[in-house]
């Protein structure tokens, strides 16, 4: 490096580095650090604060600042300071696991749409020591789970914030805790603070991390805080769910941000709601609010906080909406913490319980589904808010998800100009259906997709075969027993993937139900198939982890019985590379879930912007995704709406009608891929997508659409930007 571009470079670093009270951050301008504490903590409010339990954001699939470090060749400096931080960006771990499937990674593209668009908005979770848990495959004992030990002191974009009034120490929060007695317990926090920086690093979402697993913290609230969805004990999962609820507003005041508008994804933080009533009772009786407010007095205020929260309700399913035992909630909370419960979290079936989606349907200003066949679901699952209930379907982030080979492909044809700004470029995609350039280019980005996909898997496959000789842990896959050339899967066979959680509602075995007939299917067309699955299990979920087991130990039996044709591979420790990877990488994407149960979904979404088709069953988003077969392929039957229709028994899966139905399927899937006179129908689903989809499910008109829910203030030239957004689709 000459002595004038290292001048440049250090000017470039200087530059990156911004300080406020609250320490020094890398990535972005003093300015744009400026622009964005001034916009989050402006008297008027003008901004949104979005709470979830879990927030996805892993820098291996986006990491601006590194990219832009590497694109101007700078991996040191002369200064100690900024030597460590590129250090730290460059060559530091990029895995923050905050996060444990789709409702985790769903945060994750919301703030970077945020930032993308430059909306006023502040992220708040937790941080949790052990993160969510890693993940071992065995191909006798199915998942192991082992904790993981992560070092967010090292995790580039992460910091810990310093006290203004003691800058050597970290800024610390108290959270009260109470006993039956009203005796109090404080839980202490330290605040980390990722950035969450745009492509262009112009702006960039500060995502809170509450830290309590802390000095001063008390053993069971730093053991409660250290896994994601711990749920060791109920008492456990009550105390996690008021660690971040009772967290959210102390955390705002303590950084001085002003925002009029809260987001709940999901009810896990609702617990903000009784302080903010709290809060207004106090105001309006003093210290002696709990003696002097009636009933009416409480649902009065509730009503006013109302009017600041929006609410994302993310699943039918009965495990995932809390309810805890009134006795049991009253060892943490203070009893006129209760007595707003019995106002407003009744639940309608068990009166001895607290429901808290409930409450979150009670105090809010709008309720949203995730999809418009959810909004219905919903509805009926909570009639007494059926007019409340809105949908606004979910999307993915774009600049996330879109693999490298893609986005040059995209970026090389005027008729998608600006498509990494404005996903609605996608539409003119129809410019470029009969564009024979076009098709060939994609299907050379593809087959490069595929080849990094089963280039991992070979290799994975190799590593746990000799791996065999050095643990005691068998291999996953039954092809690691395999001669190389026999084990091998090849990039230009038909590959389905499947990757999601492993909850039995989303039937991941549903096409194994007769294996003889899928075996014969693939036999009698000598059509040779590739499956990939990956995905985890909670720890707590038994019949999940039976699912994994099911599926290792089906292996074997499909590959004999199709004479080698059908090769099914497990992909362990299933995280957001792995999933960038293979939905770029597959032929087609895969989803199972019985109708109605998935509420959205999402993979399928990252699929289609990678121009990858979809197979699914007509629930979530695909019901608006699928449009008459342009995109991808149905199955299943496709059941009226109802109650009964919601039972999540194995007997009420519906798993021989649908599986009969994919079987029925299958043959046309391989003969359109496969097949040169047809192969142009299966070019013509992929374009589609793009057509289609890309300029829908995408997180950018996703905000868009909750912005207007949020009714705040925006800047004139952001305003427009948004409008124009929110054309794209109305959910």
């Amino acid at each position: 490096m000459n002595i004038h571009s290292s001048i440049g470079s250090e000017q470039a670093l200087r530059d990156m580095l911004a300080v406020n009270r609250w320490g020094a951050f890398f990535g972005v301008s003093q300015q744009v650090l400026d622009r964005v504490w001034k916009g989050l903590t402006a008297p008027e409010g003008n901004s949104v604060t979005y709470i979830s339990m879990e927030i996805g954001a892993d820098l291996d699939v986006f990491h601006p600042v590194k990219a832009r470090l590497l694109e101007l060749e700078i991996t040191e400096s002369s200064d100690p300071q900024l030597n460590g931080l590129v250090k730290r960006f460059v060559e530091g771990p990029e895995k923050i696991p905050n996060y444990g499937g789709g409702l985790g990674v769903l945060a994750g593209d919301t703030l970077k749409s945020f930032a993308d668009l430059k909306v006023p908005a502040l992220g708040i979770t937790l941080l949790y020591r052990k993160g969510y848990f890693s993940q071992l495959v065995d191909s006798r004992l199915g998942q192991i789970v082992w904790a993981l030990e992560w070092e967010p002191e090292s995790t580039p974009t992460l910091y810990l914030l310093r006290d203004p009034a003691r800058p050597d120490s970290p800024l610390e929060i108290e959270v009260p805790f109470f006993d039956r007695n009203d005796r109090q317990t404080i839980a202490r926090a330290h605040l980390w603070l990722k950035t969450e920086i745009n492509a262009t690093r112009d702006f960039f979402i500060p995502e809170l991390l509450l830290d309590y697993d802390v000095e001063g913290s008390p053993e069971w609230i730093r053991k409660s805080a250290q896994h994601l969805y711990e749920s060791s004990s109920e008492m456990t999962k009550v105390v996690q769910r008021r660690l971040l609820g009772a967290g959210v507003i102390p955390a705002m005041k303590a950084l001085g941000v002003t925002s009029k508008a809260l987001h709940l994804n999901e009810q896990h933080g609702v617990a903000v709601v009784l302080h903010l009533i709290a809060e207004r009772l106090q105001e309006r009786y003093g210290a002696d609010y709990t003696l002097r407010a009636t009933d009416k007095d409480i649902l009065e205020a509730a009503r006013e906080v109302a009017e600041r929260v929006v609410y994302t309700i993310h699943t039918p399913v009965k495990a995932g909406h809390d309810r805890f035992n009134k006795d049991l909630y009253a060892e943490v909370g203070h009893s006129f913490c209760s007595r707003i419960l019995q106002l407003l979290a009744r639940d309608e079936v068990e009166p001895s319980v607290f429901n808290f989606t409930s409450l979150a349907m009670r105090v809010n200003r709008a309720t949203n589904a995730v999809s418009r066949l959810h909004r219905e679901v919903t509805r009926r699952q909570f009639p007494q808010f059926a007019d409340k209930i809105t949908a606004i379907t979910n999307g993915v982030h774009h600049l996330t998800w879109i693999s490298k080979a893609k986005a040059e492909l995209y970026d090389s044809f005027p008729e998608l100009d600006n498509w990494r700004q404005d996903p609605g470029a996608f539409a003119h995609a129809d410019l470029l259906l009969r564009n024979n350039k076009f098709r060939t280019y994609l299907e050379e980005a593809w087959a490069a997709d595929s080849r990094r996909l089963t280039s991992y898997i070979n290799e994975m496959l190799t590593r746990h075969r000799n791996q065999m000789q050095e643990t005691w842990i068998d291999p996953p896959n039954f092809l690691s027993y395999l001669a190389e050339d026999e084990r091998e899967l090849r990039p230009d066979i038909f590959t389905i993937g499947f990757a999601r959680r492993f909850s039995t509602y989303k039937r991941a075995d549903l096409i194994f139900d007769d294996i003889d007939t899928l075996a014969s299917i693939v036999v009698k067309s000598r059509r040779p198939v590739n499956f990939v699955f990956a995905g985890k299990a909670h720890p707590a979920d038994q019949p999940g982890q039976s699912l994994i087991k099911h599926i290792l130990g089906l292996q074997k039996d499909l590959y004999q019985r199709s004479n080698g044709l059908f090769k099914m591979v497990f992909i362990p420790g299933y995280d957001m590379a792995i999933a960038k990877m293979m939905v770029a990488g597959v032929h087609a994407w895969l989803n199972t879930p019985k109708r109605p149960l998935e509420a959205s979904g999402t993979s399928g979404m990252k699929a289609a912007m990678n121009a990858v088709p979809n197979i699914s069953t007509l629930d979530g988003w695909w019901a608006e995704g699928y449009h008459d077969g342009q995109t991808g392929w149905k199955f299943g039957y496709e059941t009226p709406i109802d109650m009964e229709i919601l039972s999540e028994t194995r007997s009420a899966m519906l798993y021989a009608e649908d599986s009969d139905s994919f079987y029925e399927l299958f043959p046309e899937l391989l003969e359109t891929f496969y097949d040169p006179a047809r192969r142009p129908e299966y070019i013509d689903k992929c374009i589609m997508n793009l057509v289609l989809n890309c300029p829908k499910f995408n997180t950018h008109r996703m905000a868009a659409e909750y912005l207007e829910r949020y009714d705040i203030a925006l800047p004139p030239d952001i305003g427009r930007r948004i409008d124009k957004l929110r054309a794209l689709y109305t959910s």
